[in-house]
């Protein structure tokens, strides 16, 4: 019997997590696995819910537009979708369907992975934007033991909201035209927004005011190299892309379903880049 697993999303074309984990699936030669894509519309996410263990699959990826409403669907889920009050991962265990969120988790090992001079202890961390992903992000920072986290979102009322419903211990909310006093003194840059991606402007800050020890990334990774991420590295910032914050948090998802822990190589990256059109190193 096949174990199937799927990512459920609308649209869903564009989601290269199959490309990951079959990368895994046959890397360890798991020959009864598949790893597949599931165009779902909203109004039918409830009903393929119900439905997944009888078409054969143990577990699914979550991607938008639908991380909040399965959060919602699900009675069971773990401390880290219970606080940010979404799903991206669902595992089948004798209870029933788990959600789980692992996006904080892949934010965090991207870091380390790739920048392993930094230390979220080490100071501020400063979010731009207030949306889902600056959840999953806030949430991770203060559990790595980040000492203040400064949330800079243009709407003033959304900032404050993410930092209560959280329960941020040690979060400062800044106005956009506040953005140098933000800056000041951090550690770290994060670009939350989908300011930068491919088809939107770029975000446009000045980063006078950052140390220009201070780690700059980006959850964006189309383009791999965001207009925030090159600024940041002429001026001479140590940048992190955001295809890691990707490729890490496929890692718990596929453990819980398959009982390995995959490794996040140059060679899986490397795969995924060239799937975007992009080589490294060329």
């Amino acid at each position: 019997m096949i174990r199937k697993v799927c990512v459920i999303g609308w649209p869903i074309a564009h989601s290269r997590s199959p490309l990951i984990h079959n990368y895994w699936i046959k890397l360890h030669g798991i020959e009864d696995a598949v790893y597949e894509r599931l165009a779902v519309r909203p109004e039918d996410l409830n009903e393929t819910l119900r439905s997944l263990g009888d078409w054969g699959f143990i577990g699914a990826n979550v991607t938008v537009p639908h991380k909040e409403a399965v959060f919602a669907a699900l009675m069971r889920h773990d401390a880290v979708a219970a606080r940010l009050k979404a799903v991206n991962t669902v595992v089948t265990t004798a209870q029933g369907l788990e959600g789980r969120n692992t996006d904080g988790y892949g934010f965090i090992a991207n870091l380390k992975d790739r920048a392993r001079f930094w230390r979220a202890a080490d100071g501020p961390a400063v979010l731009v934007g207030a949306g889902g992903a600056a959840r999953a992000v806030a949430a991770a920072l203060e559990t790595e033991g980040a000492p203040e986290i400064r949330i800079v979102n243009r709407t003033h009322a959304r900032a404050v909201a993410l930092a209560a419903d959280l329960k941020l211990k040690a979060a400062r909310v800044f106005d956009w035209d506040e953005m140098g006093e933000a800056l000041a003194g951090a550690n770290l840059l994060v670009n939350t927004t989908t300011l930068g991606m491919k088809g939107e402007r770029d975000l446009d800050i000045d980063l006078a005011p950052l140390p220009e020890a201070a780690l700059v990334t980006d959850i964006v990774y189309t383009p791999l190299e965001t207009g925030l991420l090159k600024l940041a590295r002429v001026r001479g910032n140590p940048v992190v892309d955001g295809l890691g914050m990707l490729l890490h948090q496929a890692v718990p998802g596929f453990e819980a379903w398959f009982g390995l822990r995959p490794r996040v190589t140059a060679e899986l990256r490397a795969l995924v880049l060239a799937d975007m059109g992009i080589f490294e190193g060329n």
